[in-house]
């Protein structure tokens, strides 16, 4: 089956190629061949613009999280090992302070349908049996619907330094990131001959390393949603750092 073809894709499919074509086709002759790539990169930043009230929420939540970090470590303290108790302690604390524990998550899922969409858009050669005519478009002579092993492993392997260099701009951010979330958001260091909690460093591990899928993903997607996720770690890093300021 043909997921562009179905009812509610395909118009959406069409109406994004649509937009993504009309951008392009305005920005060519100021950018020339970076066009369509600018032309991701512009609607990356629209998306972004738009979703600036859900992650006023995202920072309002963890404010909230830091002020009642002390009365968590109290219930970590108090229930022990009681995985159960624990939890059911939390989600009460979190209900009688009107915490939201999702609202952090808020910004993500808002994103997840437009990342989709231009990944489907560089995927696909054709979009409900039209030629899908994006994929023609180019970044320094990648198509942006290559990823960076079909780079690697087709002719134009000697481009694929833009690929990388992407990459390791996205590597950079992520990381930055993490340390500002961990500068906010500081883990509690257990007191003297305390038991650590269970799954503390499972937790941290994850916490560590986790924030590093997006650039595997980035790998291995088509180069716009490449962009498209580069882009957005580096508004989300500005934006953070902006919002815990005003916030805060």
């Amino acid at each position: 089956m043909d997921l562009t073809t179905l009812p509610v894709v395909g118009p959406l499919l069409h109406s994004g190629a649509d937009l993504i074509a009309a951008t392009t086709a305005a920005l060519s002759p100021v950018a020339g061949g970076l066009a369509a790539a600018l032309a991701v990169v512009l609607l990356t930043l629209a998306v972004r613009a738009v979703l600036v009230p859900l992650s006023v929420l995202q920072v309002r939540a963890e404010r909230d999280r830091r002020r009642l970090a002390p009365q968590l470590a109290a219930l970590r303290k108090r229930y022990g090992t009681d995985t159960e108790r624990l939890q059911r302690a939390v989600q009460q604390l979190y209900t009688d302070e009107k915490v939201s524990p999702l609202a952090g998550c808020l910004p993500v899922l808002a994103q997840a349908p437009v990342l989709s969409l231009v990944y489907t858009l560089f995927t696909h050669a054709s979009i409900g049996g039209v030629a899908n005519t994006l994929l023609e478009a180019t970044l320094v002579g990648v198509p942006l619907g290559h990823s960076l092993l079909v780079t690697l492993t087709s002719p134009l392997w000697v481009h694929a330094w833009v690929v990388v260099l992407l990459l390791v701009v996205l590597a950079v951010v992520v990381e930055l990131t993490r340390r500002a979330n961990l500068r906010w958001n500081p883990v509690a260091v257990p007191e003297p001959g305390a038991q650590p909690a269970p799954g503390a460093a499972a937790s941290v591990a994850i916490g560590r390393y986790a924030p590093f899928v997006t650039v595997v993903f980035a790998a291995i997607a088509p180069l716009a949603a490449a962009l498209y996720v580069v882009t957005s770690a580096a508004w989300t890093l500005g934006e953070r750092a902006v919002l815990r300021r005003l916030v805060a």
